[in-house]
C-alpha cells in the first residue's frame, strides 16, 4: 500500500511538473529598475507571445530551460523590462535552438538550453551580459535574486512589466530532504533558492530566467511544487549553471547549432 501511494505521488508531481515548467514567474517582488538587470530576455514563440525568461551571456547567445523547447521558441526580445514596449527591428533577435540531449525531464535535471541568436546583439545601454560562475565555484550564497514576467500568485495572471524578487539560498541537503518528503529525490545539478521558510519566490510565468547571487548567474529557474505559488512550501529548483560550463562553452565555439 505505502510503495503504491509512493508511485502515486511521484507520477502525480511529475505530470504536474511537466505543465507548470513553462515559465515562472515572481511572487512578491516589486517591479525591477529600469536601468538594472539588462540581460533579462523574454524567449517569444513564433506569434511573438513570451513563453519563458532567458538571459543574455555572449552577443549571441541566450540561456533558457530545456523545458522551454515544446513551446517552439523562436527568437527572444533584449532591452526592454516592458513587453507591451517592444520595437521588433531593434529589439527582437531570431533564434536557433541547441538542445540539451541530456535533458529528459525537470526532475532528472538537466534543465538547460541555449538559444543561438542569427545576428549578435547590439550591447548598449540597454543590452548588457550577465557574468556566469567559474568552474568548481565555492562562494558563499545567501541571498539572490530571480525575476521574471508571468503570474505574480497562484493561477494568476501575467504581467508586462519585469519583476524582480530577493530569494534566500538553501541548502541542498536540506532541499533534498524537503523533497524527498513528497516522493522526489533530487538529482545534485541543481540549486535551491525561495519557496521555503520564506513567502517569495516564483511561480508560472517565467522558467529560464537566472538565478542571480553576487552578480553572476548561478541558476536557471527550473521548477515548483505542482504549480503552488502560496509559499512557503519545498524549495523552487534551479539548474546548477556551474555543472554545465563546458556545455556553453562548446556552443559558444560553434556557428550555429
Amino acid at each position: 500500500m505505502m510503495h503504491t501511494l509512493h508511485g502515486f505521488l511521484i507520477f502525480s508531481l511529475l505530470t504536474c511538473l511537466g505543465l507548470n515548467a513553462l515559465g515562472s514567474e515572481i511572487i512578491n517582488g516589486k517591479n525591477a529598475i529600469d536601468k538594472r538587470m539588462l540581460y533579462m530576455a523574454s524567449v517569444q514563440n513564433k506569434e511573438g507571445k513570451h513563453i519563458c525568461g532567458g538571459f543574455l551571456i555572449s552577443e549571441d547567445l541566450v540561456v533558457t530551460a530545456a523545458h522551454c523547447d515544446p513551446s517552439n521558441p523562436t527568437s527572444v526580445v533584449l532591452g526592454t523590462h516592458n513587453l507591451k514596449k517592444v520595437d521588433d527591428k531593434t529589439m527582437r533577435y531570431t533564434v536557433k535552438r541547441c538542445k540539451n540531449q541530456s535533458y529528459k525531464n525537470v526532475s532528472s535535471g538537466n534543465d538547460i538550453m541555449l538559444l543561438k541568436l542569427t545576428k549578435k546583439a547590439r550591447l548598449s545601454k540597454r543590452v548588457q551580459l550577465i557574468k556566469l560562475p567559474k568552474p568548481n565555484n565555492k562562494k558563499v550564497l545567501r541571498k539572490c535574486q530571480v525575476a521574471g514576467w508571468g503570474h505574480t500568485s497562484t493561477g494568476g495572471e501575467n504581467v508586462d512589466a519585469l519583476r524582480v524578487v530577493d530569494v534566500p539560498f538553501i541548502n541542498l541537503d536540506i532541499c533534498k530532504r524537503e523533497w524527498k518528503s513528497i516522493g522526489v529525490a533530487l538529482p545534485d545539478n541543481v540549486i535551491c533558492a525561495g519557496g521555503y521558510d520564506t513567502t517569495k519566490g516564483f511561480c508560472q510565468g517565467d522558467s529560464g530566467g537566472p538565478l542571480v547571487c553576487n552578480g553572476e548567474a548561478v541558476g536557471v529557474v527550473s521548477f515548483n511544487m505542482r504549480r503552488n505559488c502560496d509559499y512557503p512550501n519545498i524549495p523552487n529548483i534551479y539548474t546548477d549553471i556551474s555543472k554545465y560550463l563546458q556545455l556553453i562553452k562548446d556552443v559558444r565555439n560553434k556557428k550555429t547549432c
